[in-house]
């Protein structure tokens, strides 16, 4: 019978599951996997280091602080990783309305909804009705990638800045066509563009 392929999150939880409890820097969980990884495929994996950050996102991993992860098996066994109770969920629905709380479309109007949690549970949310909201398949969507766009835009800011500082009339422009990308599409308006 052929023995099936482990995966790198397969490895990288088996090193966590061998040392529980333990605050362990990245670097040398990323280097042990990929020894295993190359004696057993004999090919390095691929990012490794991403899989390590996904299994924090998806609550496995406690991350200490920059590059330190903890696998605490008490914590993971207790947490439910991916949605709420089914009672909950209905909870939700019906507390908005059965909508989207940012458009307000939902299954009356043919619009597939989602019970969000409000604050995700790999930076301490819970699976409680006060910390879920209803959401359209759109805005949850959109919700997922605020985090990236976030950044996006306080990164041109500083690019903005700097662009004044130094008069430098075309990339003061770009960002302010940036800028205006963000408001069309009204995305991180909570953000203030530093040019109005």
């Amino acid at each position: 019978m052929k023995k099936s392929r482990k995966t790198i999150s397969e490895l990288i939880m088996e090193y966590f599951m061998k040392h529980p409890k333990k605050d362990l820097p990245h670097g040398p969980v990323v280097d042990w996997v990929e020894e295993k990884y190359l004696k057993l495929y004999g090919r390095k994996p691929r990012d490794p280091w991403r899989a390590v950050r996904k299994l924090h996102e998806e609550g496995i991993l406690i991350k200490v602080k920059k590059g330190v992860y903890r696998y605490d098996p008490d914590l993971v066994t207790k947490k439910e990783l991916q949605e709420f109770p089914p009672d909950v969920r209905e909870e939700i629905f019906k507390r908005d309305g059965y909508k989207c709380v940012v458009c307000g479309r939902g299954i009356k109007d043919g619009v597939e909804i989602h019970a969000d949690h409000i604050k995700p549970l790999y930076k301490g949310g819970t699976n409680t009705v006060d910390n879920g909201q209803t959401l359209c398949s759109e805005h949850n969507f959109l919700k997922k990638v605020y985090s990236q766009t976030e950044f996006g835009k306080r990164f041109i800011i500083k690019l903005y800045k700097k662009a004044v500082k130094n008069n430098h009339k075309k990339m003061i422009n770009f960002c302010k066509c940036i800028f205006d990308c963000y408001d069309f599409y009204g995305i991180n308006g909570h953000i203030k563009r530093p040019d109005k």
